[in-house]
C-alpha cells in the first residue's frame, strides 16, 4: 500500500489508458462481428470458412502482431492505434463465432412468423433476430471483454502505456508491490466491464431475465413478444 499511496496519480493514468485501449476494441469488435456472424448464419455453405478464418486470426501471437502491424497500416511503432487495431481483430475473431451461434439459436418458426406478419428482411433482422439473439451475444461479448482487458497488457512490451507497464517496470526494479497493483488493476477492470455488460443486458433485454421462484417460467420468445406489445410478463 505504501507504493500505491505514493504513486496514485501514475496508477490512475495507466488505468484510464488501459480502459480506453480495452473499451474501443470491444465496441468495434462487437459492431464488426455481429453482421459477419449474421451473414455466416444465413449462408451455411461459407459459415465454416468464415468461422475458421476467425479462429486462425486469433492464433496470431499478440506480441508479433503488435510488432508487424505498424508496417501494414503505416502507423508509428509506439502508436496506441496499433494495439487498438490488433485487439479489434482479436475481438472480431472471438465474437464472430458467438454471433453466428446467437443467430442460429433463434427459432426458425419465429422467423417464419415474423415474415408472415409483414417484416421486411432488414426489419426482421433488427427487430426480431437481433433482440432474440441478444442473450447469446451478450455471453460472447463478456468473453471478448475479459480477453481484451487481459491482452492490452501485452502492449506495454512495445512501449504503449497501460496497467501492463506496472509489470514491466516492477520486474525491472524487482518491485513486487508494483506488479501486484498491476494484477489487481487489470482483474478489477475486467470485473468492471463484466458488471457493466451484465447490467446493460438486464436493462436492454428484460425479456431474457430468469424467472423468479414461484412464477411460471416464460420463454424468452413469449417475453419478447409481450415486450414488443408493451405488456409485462
Amino acid at each position: 500500500m505504501t507504493w500505491f499511496n505514493a504513486n496514485t496519480d501514475k496508477v490512475w493514468d495507466l488505468l484510464l489508458s488501459h480502459l480506453w485501449l480495452s473499451g474501443l476494441p470491444i465496441l468495434l469488435g462487437f459492431v464488426i462481428a455481429v453482421p459477419i456472424g449474421w451473414f455466416a448464419n444465413r449462408h451455411r455453405r461459407i459459415r465454416g470458412t468464415i468461422l475458421s478464418l476467425g479462429g486462425i486470426l486469433y492464433t496470431i501471437p499478440s506480441l508479433a502482431f503488435f510488432l508487424v502491424l505498424p508496417s501494414i497500416i503505416g502507423t508509428g511503432f509506439l502508436d496506441p492505434v496499433n494495439v487498438v487495431v490488433a485487439l479489434t481483430v482479436y475481438a472480431v475473431a472471438i465474437m464472430v463465432r458467438s454471433a453466428a451461434d446467437a443467430f442460429e439459436s433463434v427459432s426458425p418458426a419465429v422467423l417464419d412468423a415474423a415474415t408472415a406478419t409483414g417484416f421486411a428482411p432488414a426489419g426482421r433482422a433488427f427487430l426480431v433476430e437481433l433482440p432474440l439473439a441478444g442473450p447469446v451475444l451478450l455471453a460472447g461479448l463478456r468473453v471478448v471483454a475479459v480477453s481484451t482487458v487481459s491482452l492490452v497488457s501485452v502492449g506495454a512490451l512495445i512501449g504503449v502505456s497501460n496497467l501492463g507497464s506496472l509489470f514491466t517496470e516492477g520486474y525491472r526494479t524487482d518491485n513486487d508491490a508494483e506488479i501486484l497493483i498491476g494484477v489487481i488493476g487489470i482483474v478489477g477492470l475486467a470485473l468492471l466491464f463484466d458488471l457493466v455488460l451484465v447490467m446493460a443486458g438486464r436493462l436492454l433485454m428484460p425479456w431474457a431475465r430468469t424467472p423468479r421462484r414461484g412464477r411460471s417460467p416464460v420463454s424468452p420468445i413469449m417475453s419478447f413478444a409481450q415486450h414488443l406489445r408493451g405488456g409485462r410478463v
